[in-house]
Formats: structure tokens, C-alpha cells, sequence
């Protein structure tokens, strides 16, 4: 009878081997995800929020490579000019810039845009890609959740700031990183500064009613929209959600089992140059191809668009 406990442990352990010896397999057997436009972005200008690691970083690796003007926008600029470093590594083509940018501030959002109309004469792809994950609960100097703060309110007032000159560089994109989490959202427009049961789900959402309501909008100015999901990526974004000890512990594993920073980003490549794209606006896109819209993303909320208006002071 005493061996019962140690027959049930060794099933329950070569049971998750089998499971992640499966996973790996798989992962090892599919060809990987590559952008498959050779368009070159040689007089472009192209600006990444988020840019210093993960996705942004290596999107803008990616059109530097492109030969394009690559602007990272970043909250900390220690660590962007640590990763325009390491782009410089990888690469000497192409033009690289840093700028702070701090998407939980609005007055942040206002200078950098402030900066960005002075100082730039074209802007040809915005790329809004900043986001946080399971950030604890916390209202901003704006009075604004966090969460909904960096990853909606903060690309919304940007993204209007920005819209003449993306207007004057037309044909010009909008790309919205969201996720396939947002089908688990649940936006409550009376309370989009309260503790949400799901924050990074919501978040995602409102970026995709936020983009089909720009789409909109913008018809006719030369100006694109484009979302997508970049599928599960091993990047820092769930940093709040695990501990540094288990990441740690993970991180082998992650590595073989979800994508890497440099597979994840070549969706977001695809919607920011592919000659598929050109005259197209309002699609949804995963793994470099167009995707359905969930069913709760299909809703138009214009009063989204109108309460971010007056949460942001735009």
C-alpha cells in the first residue's frame, strides 16, 4: 500500500513529461512565423512605443534592418539607449532615435507629442506596442487605472496628438498590438477607472474598439488602421504576474514552448510595411495573415472614443 503515493507521483510526472516532450515536438516541427514582404523602408519614418525589449525592441531591429528611421519611444532612457546598443550590434542599417515617453502620464504623452510635430517631418508608421500586464492596482496623477492608463488612454491621446502629421506623410499606418485576450474583456464604460477584475483583457479590448472607431474615422485621409495579435510571446510583459524566482525557473521552458521576442514581432512587421497592406485598413491580423474579429470585438463604441476624449484632456 505504501507505494501507491510514489505509482500516482511517477504518473503525475511522466504524464507533464510526455506532455511538454509533445509541446516541444510541435514546436520544433512548424515552420517558424517570417514577414514575408522584402519591402525596403529607406526615407520612412517609423515610431515604436515601448521599444526598449521585447516586441518593440525587436520590431525596430527588424526595420532598421529596412533601412527605416526608427524612433524608440521609451519611458526609461537608460534602458533605451541600451537597447538602440544592442540594435547597433545586430545592425548598422537604418537610422535609430530615442525619446521618453511615459504612456501612464499625460503630460508625458502631451510633451513627447509636443516634440515629435517640432522636430519630425514625416511619420509614416506609428506603432502603438507599449503595454503592462497585471499591473497592481493604482490610479495615476491623472486620476486614471494603470493598467487602462499605459495600454489605452495613453496610445489614444498619442495617436490623436500625431494624427496631422500621419495625415501629411499619407499613405501612412496606425498598428495596434492587442492580444487574443481581449475576448475575456469586459469594458464597463461607467467605471473605466475602477479596479478591474481583468485589466490587461479590457485593456486589449478597448485598443480594438479604440482602432475600429479610428478606422472609421479616418477613411479617406490616406491614413490606415491595422490590429493584431502577436500570439504568446516570451518577453518581460508578465513580470507583475510572476515572480522573478519563477521566471527564472521557467525561462528554459518558455523558451522552447512560446515564441520569441523576434518570431512574436513579425506579425507587427507584416501590418507596418507589407505590400499586401497598401489601400487596406480596418483588419485584424495573427501570425502574418488576416484573422477573423472575435464576436465582442465586431461591436462599434463610439462612446469609448467620446469618454477617452474627456478622460485624456484631448
Amino acid at each position: 500500500m505504501s507505494s501507491s503515493p510514489s505509482w500516482f507521483w511517477l504518473t503525475v510526472v511522466g504524464g507533464g513529461l510526455s506532455a511538454v516532450a509533445l509541446c516541444i515536438l510541435k514546436r520544433c516541427s512548424r515552420t517558424p512565423i517570417k514577414c514575408a514582404s522584402l519591402r525596403l523602408m529607406s526615407g520612412k519614418t517609423v515610431l515604436i512605443t515601448g521599444a526598449n525589449c521585447g516586441l518593440g525592441k525587436a520590431t525596430a531591429l527588424e526595420l532598421a534592418k529596412r533601412d527605416a528611421r526608427v524612433i524608440l519611444a521609451c519611458r526609461d532612457l537608460v534602458k533605451a539607449k541600451q537597447a538602440m546598443d544592442d540594435i547597433r550590434q545586430k545592425t548598422t542599417k537604418g537610422e535609430l532615435q530615442i525619446a521618453k515617453l511615459d504612456l501612464s502620464s499625460m503630460s508625458s504623452v502631451k510633451q513627447f507629442c509636443t516634440n515629435i510635430n517640432a522636430q519630425e517631418n514625416r511619420l509614416d508608421v506609428l506603432i502603438n506596442n507599449a503595454a503592462v500586464m497585471a499591473h497592481p492596482f493604482t490610479i495615476t496623477e491623472d486620476g486614471l487605472e494603470i493598467n487602462m492608463a499605459v495600454n489605452h488612454f495613453g496610445n489614444f491621446l498619442m495617436t490623436n496628438l500625431l494624427l496631422d502629421l500621419l495625415k501629411k506623410s499619407s499613405p501612412s499606418r496606425i498598428v495596434f498590438v492587442s492580444s487574443s485576450l481581449h475576448k475575456f474583456g469586459n469594458i464597463n464604460l461607467k467605471y473605466l477607472n475602477s479596479k478591474h477584475n481583468n485589466p490587461y483583457a479590457d485593456s486589449k479590448l478597448a485598443n480594438i474598439y479604440f482602432a475600429r472607431e479610428l478606422h472609421l474615422r479616418l477613411k479617406g485621409t490616406g491614413v490606415s488602421v491595422h490590429t493584431l495579435s502577436p500570439g504568446m510571446v516570451n518577453t518581460e510583459l508578465g513580470r507583475h504576474r510572476l515572480s522573478k524566482v519563477l521566471k527564472f525557473c521557467l525561462q528554459p521552458l518558455l523558451g522552447l514552448l512560446i515564441k520569441s521576442p523576434e518570431e512574436g514581432c513579425q506579425t507587427i512587421v507584416h501590418c507596418a510595411i507589407s505590400e499586401k497592406l497598401d489601400n487596406v485598413s480596418g483588419g485584424y491580423y495573427a501570425n502574418c495573415e488576416k484573422s477573423e474579429w472575435s464576436e465582442i470585438s465586431q461591436k462599434n463604441v463610439p462612446e469609448l472614443y467620446q469618454i477617452s476624449e474627456k478622460l485624456t484632456g484631448l
